[in-house]
């Protein structure tokens, strides 16, 4: 049965996580240190890790499955799930694939340590309504595949 985690603390896209979720009847684990609202009345659990540096990640990289979706920006925990086979989605939508995160964690390397030099002052690009469009179809496509197996 697949199921959703959820890197929860600073994830833009949760209630179209649950829309999705109820859509599919699976369940949702939201993964985080400090407590937060989530709708009572669908099968959503959360998990309250301790504080500190990567908790979450951690719990959710020793949790998933290969029936798992995983919602992340992080694309340290992206690369650690796809190591167990999960299938791993950015809120933009953006599939981190066996393929694709090799460049993914060279350009975060390449851009963090440009901002450290101070040679990169900006961050990454405001979340837009193309960006949650592109999720939704995303996430119910993961979604449909895991359930065809």
């Amino acid at each position: 049965m697949p199921e959703i985690y959820v890197d929860a603390d600073a994830c833009p896209v949760k209630e179209e996580v649950y829309k999705v979720a109820e859509r599919h009847d699976i369940p949702v684990l939201l993964v985080a240190n400090q407590w937060m609202r989530f709708p009572r009345d669908q099968d959503i659990r959360f998990i309250k890790v301790d504080d500190g540096a990567d908790k979450a990640d951690d719990y959710i990289a020793e949790n998933c499955t290969e029936a798992s979706v995983v919602i992340t920006a992080d694309i340290l925990l992206a690369q650690r799930c796809i190591e167990k086979n999960a299938t791993v989605l950015a809120p933009t939508g953006k599939a981190f694939t066996e393929s694709s995160i090799g460049n993914a964690v060279a350009t975060r390397n390449l851009m963090s340590d440009l901002r450290e030099w101070g040679e990169v002052t900006g961050g990454p690009a405001p979340f837009s309504k193309q960006d949650r469009s592109r999720f939704l179809s995303s996430l119910h496509e993961a979604i449909s595949k895991l359930k065809r197996g």
